[in-house]
């Protein structure tokens, strides 16, 4: 069974429709009339379960050099400085290739002697010049021992400071550890699960708190009622329009539902009165809002030409209500109560708090596309709410009351229903 809310414009009572006025529901046991049971709204926004039709009015390495060893001249001293020693390396050791073992590190700077004696010649009246080097005579049965130890002992503390050096730059870095868990490798069955049933309290709902939206700039063109092409074009930019007005509201509960559909239909709907039709219903599980072209058409012969956009505009702005009702969980709890409602004159109670809130929306709608300075309210009321009292959508008085208070409200508290006295919701 479809799940439509549908809104109708005649003078004939709907005893508690479930589907365009086709037959009521059977009672059941009554529960809270304010607040039930229903799943939180959402991506798809689909309901929890079918429900039943409202009726209504409208529808991210080098190798160590070899130690410099310092070898007395076996003739006549050298008439010069020693030779140069290997140039040092400058630099920090380099780090091996893989497998090359620890480097020797870079060349010690050996120093040269601050003072070289200038060469000998001999001492007066010839005769062989004595055997030297530079500086102090050498004495080869210590000197040579202790130069050797000594460069022994400089290429092994060298050695060992390279390779303390070596072991420090060639220590691998230890990779850094995430701290985070990679997402992707996760997987949790528990994630599917469809989340906590929540409470929706009718009368106490998050939704009064917001304000009414801003108003938006909605350029429609003009509407040819007897051209389908016209109606949809019209219908599209419509449902454009509301879609631009509500999102706010949406935004500020924090719900994201999908956008619904206008859309229209040349078939005419069956109904079990001979003064009561459908102009237009919402489905909610489809997330489509359509509009009933035959009976429209029969109903716009009454409306002068220059008010027909904004009376059809009124006529989706009902059914838009609809859907913010249960994008926000309030239709669904609505079927509910409806369903399980203990008589008759109770399930029709509900029917009618369900759909003035409708018409309450509408006049929110109604004030923030069009000129608020305008007679658009004036125009409407006239139009639907000037006489035909209907069971199912309330007394053309109370119509008028709750158009007029979302027209007037600045939160949507104004359009708060279910909390109303019994007589403003007859």
């Amino acid at each position: 069974m479809d799940d439509r809310t549908g809104d109708t414009a005649a003078q004939a009572p709907l005893p508690g429709p479930d589907r365009h006025g086709d037959h009521p529901a059977p009672p059941s046991p009554a529960i809270s009339r304010t607040q039930g049971d229903t799943p939180a709204p959402e991506a798809t926004w689909a309901p929890a379960d079918p429900a039943t039709a409202v009726p209504g009015t409208y529808g991210a390495h080098r190798g160590a050099p070899g130690d410099p060893r310092a070898v007395a001249p076996a003739g006549p001293s050298p008439a010069g400085p020693p030779p140069a020693f290997p140039p040092p390396f400058h630099g920090a050791g380099a780090t091996p290739a893989p497998g090359s073992g620890y480097p020797t590190g870079p060349y010690a700077t050996y120093p040269h002697p601050h003072h070289v004696p200038a060469p000998w010649t001999g001492p007066p009246g010839g005769g062989p010049p004595p055997r030297a080097w530079y500086g102090r005579p050498a004495q080869r049965d210590q000197s040579g021992t202790v130069l050797f130890l000594s460069c022994v002992a400089a290429v092994v503390a060298v050695v060992s400071l390279v390779a303390g050096v070596s072991i420090v730059v060639v220590a691998p870095r230890q990779p850094d550890t995430p701290n985070g868990v990679d997402v992707a490798t996760v997987r949790n069955d528990d994630l599917r699960a469809r989340p906590n049933r929540v409470d929706v309290d009718l009368i106490d709902h998050p939704l009064y708190g917001v304000a009414v939206p801003p108003p938006v700039d909605c350029a429609l063109p003009p509407l040819d009622v007897d051209s389908d092409a016209s109606w949809e074009a019209f219908a599209s930019e419509a449902g454009t329009c509301l879609n631009e007005l509500w999102i706010p509201v949406m935004d500020e509960l924090r719900l994201f539902p999908d956008l619904p559909e206008i859309t229209v239909t040349e078939e005419a709907l069956d109904t079990d009165t001979e003064d009561a039709f459908t102009l237009a219903y919402y489905e909610s599980d489809r997330g489509l809002i359509t509009v009933v072209l035959p009976n429209v058409r029969e109903v716009s012969e009454f409306v002068p030409e220059d008010e027909q956009e904004i009376v059809w505009l009124a006529l989706m702005g009902h059914e838009y209500a609809h859907h913010v009702q249960h994008a926000t969980g309030i239709l669904n709890v609505s079927h509910e109560l409806r369903r399980t409602a203990g008589s008759q004159a109770d399930e029709l109670e509900t029917l009618r708090r369900t759909e003035l809130q409708a018409e309450c929306m509408a006049g929110v709608g109604l004030r923030g596309l069009t000129d608020p300075d305008g007679d658009a309210l004036d125009v409407v009321n006239r139009h639907f709410n000037e006489g035909g009292d209907l069971d199912t959508h309330g007394s053309a008085a109370n119509r008028d009351h709750w158009l007029r208070a979302g027209w007037e409200g600045t939160t949507v508290a104004g359009c708060n229903t279910y909390d109303a006295p019994v007589e403003r919701v007859a």
